[in-house]
This record gives structure tokens, sequence and C-alpha cells, in this order.
């Protein structure tokens, strides 16, 4: 074989290697994307949104851990009451979390227990009215 047919079939050779070399790298840059840079990107706008949102009254955590309420909002900052005396001024990029306090609702009641409802209701609905005589009310 001369020299040229070598060239030849070591460049063939190599579009089809070119090809299986970057298609590993394609997918571990799509796996990157989708568990890291999307969910950080989500958790920044997230940030974004609850810093934006704050208003006098909520009640905040700081990024040291620091637990009060916002006693006042100014541009960059926010002025946090953390007890009666003590007021602390932190930048808003301080603030982690907004604590939000759970609403209890009411339980749920079972299917059962709804039929049974469904029942009285219906029974109090078809009993007769208690009649109601008119020389009683004006006594």
């Amino acid at each position: 074989m001369d020299i040229t047919g070598f060239h030849l079939l070591q460049a063939t050779g190599s579009t089809g290697s070119l090809l299986t070399t970057f298609i590993p790298f394609g997918l571990v840059i799509v796996i990157f994307y989708f568990l890291i840079i999307r969910p950080q990107n989500k958790k920044q706008k997230d940030t974004e949104r609850m810093l934006s949102a704050l208003k006098k009254g909520d009640r905040i955590v700081t990024i040291g851990g620091v637990h009060g309420v916002i006693h006042a909002i100014k541009e960059g900052t926010v002025v946090v009451k953390v007890d009666e005396n003590c007021k602390l001024e932190y930048s808003r990029s301080a603030i982690s979390t907004v604590v939000v306090d759970k609403v209890e609702e009411p339980k749920k009641t079972k299917k059962g227990e709804k039929k049974e409802d469904k029942k009285e209701e219906i029974q109090s609905a078809d009993a007769p009215a208690p009649a109601v005589e008119a020389n009683d009310e004006k006594k």
C-alpha cells in the first residue's frame, strides 16, 4: 500500500471516531444543564421574587440565622426588629427566608361521616317546621 492510500484510510476512520468523541461530551453538557444550571437559575429567580415581595411585618430569617420582623424597608436595606429594643439593618441579599405561619385547615371528614351529615340535613329538611301561633308572638 502506498502512502496516499494509508492517508485515505486514516481520514475516513477519523471522522467516525470524531463523531463518537463528541457525543459523550454533548451528553455531559446536557446532563449538567438539567442537574446543575437549570435548578440554580430557578432558585435564583425564586429568591429574587421573594426579596422583591418583602413588606413591613414579614417574619424573616437572615443568612446568619437571626430571626426577626421587618420594621422598615429601604432601597437596598431592611431594618429588622429582633427584640422590643433592638433593631438591626441588613442588606436585602442577607435575607434567607420569609417565615410563613401555617394556618390550620379544618380536618377533612371521612366519606362515611359526610354521608351521615347529609342524611341528618335531609331529615331535618323533611321534618315539619313547628307552627308558631300569631297570638304567642304578640305576647
